[in-house]
């Protein structure tokens, strides 16, 4: 008996199953749902050549639809930062009334139908809308327009940024903070010398998830872009089109790019964080 427990105290409990069948699951989820998706535009491109390729994907009208997407993607990612730390400082470091439904509301616009917030926002900042219409009045106008385009990321961004630092923040203990003060380091000082070399990492996570998402957004930034040729219209629009028109090899090559795209995206900021973690394990 004693044996037997000495056995068993050796053996490592485990809650899911060994390691083979949890890598086996795993590997044919993410197949099923990530590379078989992605390993079918390879294919749908090998019906067309390169020449048709290059040429779809280096169009005029499509190379404006890139400069489009990716400035305003890249505009509302560098806001929702800013804002997104904002707001997870303000969850985590303050008790105010109604701040759990605060906390709940962050995650509204990725539980939001895309189409409903797309409607919803564009007729918020048309020229009759309740926040346009002040716009108007000094002449700026919001819907239909790149402004309006970056408020839609923005709306669709933010809760992605929230939610990779909240959990930082909330780890990080506020006696750092307050040794720093001590010591009489200013807050400013406090913030980028002890909270934001903590926060860094999960604020590059949260600006290339909202940055990948943007572009790849459809029904939120639809309709309040309105379609105007060389001047709203978005990536994913353009492969719609080409979709309506049953031009597969075209849309294909478009989505080809944005998926290229995005990868070195994630994947650039992936080694943006190890090398600002391997600094600062010293």
């Amino acid at each position: 008996m004693h044996n037997f427990e000495k056995i068993f105290l050796k053996r490592k409990i485990r809650v899911i199953p060994g390691f083979g069948l949890s890598i086996g699951i795993t590997v044919t989820m993410l197949s099923l749902v990530v590379l078989i998706p992605l390993f079918s535009v390879f294919l749908l491109l090998s019906d067309s050549s390169f020449s048709d390729f290059l040429r779809v994907i280096t169009d005029k009208q499509t190379i404006a639809a890139y400069q489009v997407s990716l400035s305003c993607s890249a505009i509302a990612a560098v806001v929702n930062v800013v804002f997104g730390i904002l707001l997870a400082w303000i969850l985590t470091r303050y008790q105010f009334p109604m701040r759990r439904i605060l906390d709940g509301l962050i995650e509204l616009p990725l539980a939001l139908p895309t189409a409903v917030a797309g409607i919803a926002l564009t007729t918020l900042y048309s020229e009759h809308g309740w926040i346009g219409r002040w716009f108007a009045k000094i002449g700026v106008k919001i819907s239909y327009s790149k402004t309006g385009i970056v408020i839609a990321m923005i709306f669709i961004g933010i809760p992605l940024v929230v939610r990779s630092v909240q959990p930082v923040l909330e780890k990080l203990d506020p006696q750092y903070e307050e040794a720093a003060q001590v010591l009489g380091a200013s807050r400013s000082r406090t913030f980028f010398k002890v909270v934001l070399p903590e926060i860094l990492p999960a604020a590059l996570t949260g600006f290339g998830l909202a940055f990948a998402k943007s572009i790849g957004e459809y029904g939120s930034v639809v309709f309040i872009a309105g379609n105007i040729p060389y001047e709203t219209q978005i990536v994913p629009l353009i492969i719609m089109n080409k979709l309506e028109q049953f031009n597969y090899p075209a849309a294909t090559a478009i989505a080809f790019v944005m998926v290229v795209f995005a990868f070195l995206l994630l994947f650039g900021i992936n080694l943006i964080q190890a090398r600002i973690q391997k600094i600062a394990r010293g």
